[in-house]
């Protein structure tokens, strides 16, 4: 009797650690280091905030052009609704991005606020230095005068970066801590060696190519059947192309996730 007994709470336990390691698949494996906080706390948080302000800011240009409020086929009018929506949404950025870093228990918000300011503007401004600089070693009609560029820079630090400032200072003193739906592990999971294929930047470089070619692609077939092939500028079919991608792009980076 007391062997049987032993044998029965000995079947009884190793049948429950099997069903238990056949739950531990899927969500209830990784639940516990999905809300870790990346290592680099100030540069996702930049790259969260320059990205809610540049989605804004092309949602704000194709409604503007949707109601007719400057002509899609003047560039002149579209580049200067662009630059003056973007130092005017500055604030949303910096928001975004102290409001993250500080519920991700953030120290160095001042050095975020800072990086949220040049994450974006500094590399478009050194590609635009460059190219420029082509334009007007061939003499192209496309290059920017100097007084341009000065005023463009003067909208930058007298709109722009006070923008982000008040807008960073407003996110840090309204957000509070970070309520995650599960528990975070104290040690992280140790991860396997993943093919090349599966790292960072092919990742990246697949959510954004895939689903922008496969809509294109789309949308050029459309465009033969319907006008063509006439090349088209306006804003109806190139917001819904940009509605496309986004949610294309969101929905292929939650699958790979």
């Amino acid at each position: 009797t007391i062997l049987m007994r032993v044998l029965k709470n000995d079947f009884v336990k190793y049948t429950r650690d099997e069903e238990e390691e056949l739950e531990e698949t899927g969500w209830k494996n990784i639940h516990g280091d999905v809300f870790r906080f990346p290592p680099q706390k100030t540069l996702f948080c930049a790259f969260v905030g320059s990205g809610t302000q540049l989605f804004f800011l092309t949602f704000a240009i194709f409604t503007l052009a949707c109601v007719g409020v400057f002509y899609p086929y003047s560039r002149g009018a579209m580049y200067t609704a662009m630059i003056v929506l973007y130092a005017l949404t500055a604030c949303i950025s910096g928001y975004v991005a102290a409001s993250w870093y500080r519920q991700m228990e953030g120290e160095s918000w001042v050095r975020n606020i800072l990086l949220t300011c040049f994450v974006f503007c500094g590399p478009l401004f050194l590609c635009f230095c460059v190219l420029n600089t082509v334009a007007i070693a061939y003499r192209s009609t496309a290059a920017l005068p100097f007084g341009t560029i000065v005023i463009i820079l003067v909208i930058w630090a007298m709109v722009t970066i006070p923008l982000t400032i008040f807008g960073g200072i407003a996110g840090k003193n309204s957000s509070g801590d970070f309520n995650a739906p599960t528990r975070t592990n104290k040690y992280p999971r140790e991860i396997p060696a993943l093919p090349w294929y599966r790292g960072a930047a092919p990742q990246m470089l697949m959510s954004g190519f895939l689903p922008f070619s496969a809509i294109y692609i789309e949308l050029w077939l459309l465009r033969i059947i319907t006008g063509g092939g006439a090349r088209s500028c306006a804003a109806g079919p190139q917001a819904s192309l940009f509605m496309d991608i986004a949610s294309t792009t969101t929905t292929t980076d939650r699958t790979c996730q």
